[in-house]
């Protein structure tokens, strides 16, 4: 009998990622170079623009402004076809037929891996546009465009893409980084009220798990912020962008574990959205999620009620409900077994020890969850000021 040879080659590599994170206004003006710049290499690259339908209609000028700014620097790029409008919000995560679109695109006009796509939108509008380009062609170049407080601060300068399926939020997605992001401020001036104030709550997210300084900032602006008052919103993006990009910098920045540190707040949130055929916004739901972990926390002991007190009257100064019906109910605890699925592997769920100071736990207890709902319920009709 002939003895069995095995032969194992092996190989490891590393692939080095950089992308700016890039603060402006008007992107589109024809004295602003910094699209442009971005775009100029040894060849005239096709440029394919994607845009969320609520940024188009806010402002109506915009086709007309980005076709002028590529006849402006028509040496530069190529703007290739028409812009695609798709709806934003999660249908355009929901339903695949505007992830086709954008491919189909790619095949019409012939967009290759040295084209860019740039998507302009809110963060659902940027996960499907950024998982489109890192299907096609195997990876096709892309810029995003954030127009929204909570992708200018959060979503739009991650690495993640991805789509809805099944039933689970970002099923279907993808690790691939931007060329860059652009935060354009003037976008935000057109926001309704309700989307100025939801990506907050990633604010309130990034200060209590990692600065407990910007979590007292938080505090002591928590109503200019709510005024609308632009020098204090560029700031929290600003600060906000920084802790997100360090994080990603730091040892896992594709997630390969189940440490999701970011994701604090986001285990209820993403199950709520789903329980309210994703009427709540997500930032909404992340305050939701936040207030029920935090109260959590302090059940079992982590966290002084003094510190409780505080995270829940900041995030009731920001405007944001503590309870909403969804979270009553047994539905709302399947939420902790889809994460650990969605992990790939052991739960892994961020609480609190400290405002500024988070601490992973890898099990919840479910009577203690029903708990804490029952005490936000009290909450969100008390004053809890220390």
């Amino acid at each position: 009998m002939n003895k069995r040879k095995d032969k194992i080659i092996e190989q490891a590599f590393k692939v080095p990622f950089y992308y700016q994170v890039c603060f402006t206004e008007r992107i589109f003006d024809l004295e602003n170079p910094l699209l442009a710049n971005l775009l100029k290499g040894d060849k005239k690259p096709k440029v394919f623009f994607v845009i969320d339908e609520g940024v188009h209609r806010a402002h109506p000028y915009l086709i007309s402004a980005i076709e002028a700014y590529s006849k402006s620097f028509e040496d530069t790029f190529i703007l290739c076809a028409q812009p695609l409008i798709v709806p934003g919000g999660e249908r355009v995560k929901n339903e695949k037929k505007h992830l086709d679109q954008v491919l189909d695109a790619t095949h019409e006009f012939g967009i290759d891996r040295h084209s860019y796509i740039i998507g302009i939108g809110g963060g659902a509008v940027l996960d499907m546009v950024g998982f489109a380009a890192a299907i096609a062609h195997r990876g096709i170049r892309h810029i995003r465009i954030p127009t929204t407080v909570l992708s200018q601060n959060d979503s739009g300068i991650g690495v993640k893409n991805g789509i809805n399926a099944y039933g689970k939020k970002n099923y279907l997605g993808a690790f691939t980084p931007p060329v860059a992001v652009i935060n354009d401020f003037k976008f935000l001036q057109t926001l309704e009220d309700k989307d100025w104030r939801s990506g907050i709550s990633e604010a309130i997210k990034v200060a209590l798990i990692k600065d407990a300084s910007f979590f007292i900032w938080l505090e002591s602006h928590a109503f200019e912020l709510l005024d609308r008052q632009n020098p204090a919103m560029e700031e929290l993006i600003t600060r906000c962008a920084e802790m997100h990009l360090d994080h990603i910098a730091g040892k896992d920045p594709f997630e390969m574990g189940s440490s999701r540190p970011l994701d604090f707040g986001h285990w209820a949130a993403h199950k709520l959205e789903q329980l309210t055929n994703y009427q709540i916004r997500h930032g909404e739901a992340v305050a939701v999620g936040i207030a029920l972990d935090t109260t959590y926390s302090h059940l079992k002991g982590m966290l002084t009620e003094i510190e409780l007190s505080r995270i829940i009257q900041l995030i009731k100064n920001l405007g944001f409900e503590l309870f909403v019906p969804e979270l009553s109910g047994t539905s709302i605890l399947q939420g902790l077994e889809e994460f650990r699925e969605h992990l790939g592997g052991e739960l892994t769920i961020m609480l609190l020890n400290a405002i500024g100071s988070g601490v992973e736990v890898h099990e919840m207890d479910k009577n203690l969850i029903v708990d804490a709902i029952e005490l936000l319920k009290q909450y969100q009709y008390q004053d809890l000021k220390a």
